[in-house]
């Protein structure tokens, strides 16, 4: 398995499946989702899981775990005040309050630098419960 160095101050890579993924879900919308984790062992971020484009955002919430850290990336459909049909991607970073402050630390460090291998994030979101990615303030930050 080849692997991309991600952040060398946190000794974090990014496995290779990460990057032709969040394309597909950029450019075909093969997805809706994905939810990204940094594996203990191997210290590389992983594909948990592809949220399929019949999922919506509750599905989204629900696949992110309540005390552990994870990124996401989610394709917002929205619809302007002109009313416009859009699309705006997010990335998230998903810290609970409840989960071990060195994953905590792990992920802060090596955030912006996983961001980058994904190009054409439009929005970030950082987030510590579910209250603070509710899909009203998603949906604010989009228009």
């Amino acid at each position: 398995m080849y692997y991309v160095k991600a952040n060398a101050a946190s000794g974090m890579a990014v496995n290779n499946e990460c990057k032709p993924k969040f394309l597909e879900l950029k450019a075909k919308r093969n997805y809706r989702f994905i939810v990204f984790k940094i594996e203990d062992k191997t210290h590389q971020v992983v594909i948990e899981k592809l949220g399929q484009p019949n999922e919506n955002y509750v599905d989204f919430q629900k696949s992110l775990p309540p005390n552990e850290c994870r990124y996401a990336v989610y394709d917002l459909d929205f619809t302007t005040v002109e009313n416009c049909q859009k699309s705006k991607i997010f990335f998230f970073a998903w810290c609970p309050d409840s989960s071990r402050v060195r994953s905590k630390m792990i992920y802060a460090s090596s955030k912006e630098t996983f961001k980058r291998e994904l190009e054409g994030i439009q929005l970030e979101l950082q987030a510590t419960d579910v209250g603070e990615m509710s899909l009203d303030i998603v949906k604010s930050r989009a228009l």
